[in-house]
């Protein structure tokens, strides 16, 4: 009877725990995904207000990028590249210190 009793209690904190855990993840996700989405448009926005004032043809940078939105230089990277397949940016070199990238019309 024992032995039962503790069965059923594991069993009913297991799906309580899988339950609030599943909520918390996406919660989490959610917000990644909300942060992600403003620094994206934080960098659309740097490029329209002052792209005409940076150094000659180079408009955007990854380090530009990572201090901006105070992320990675992966993560830099990774916004980067989404917006350039979004069609919103387009990408001068191929890799390096030499790439950066300008907005397309």
């Amino acid at each position: 009877m024992n032995c039962l009793v503790l069965i059923l209690v594991g069993i009913v904190g297991i799906i309580i725990g899988g339950y609030f855990g599943s909520k918390k993840k996406k919660c989490l996700i959610f917000g990644q995904s909300k942060k992600k989405q403003e620094n994206k448009a934080k960098i659309l926005e740097f490029l329209r207000e002052h792209g005409k004032n940076l150094p000659a043809g180079r408009q955007v940078t990854n380090n530009n990028v990572e201090k901006l939105c105070g992320v990675s230089h992966a993560t830099a990277e990774r916004y980067l590249n989404e917006l350039e397949k979004d069609g919103k940016l387009t990408q001068h070199g191929k890799i390096g210190q030499n790439v950066f990238y300008t907005l397309k019309f």
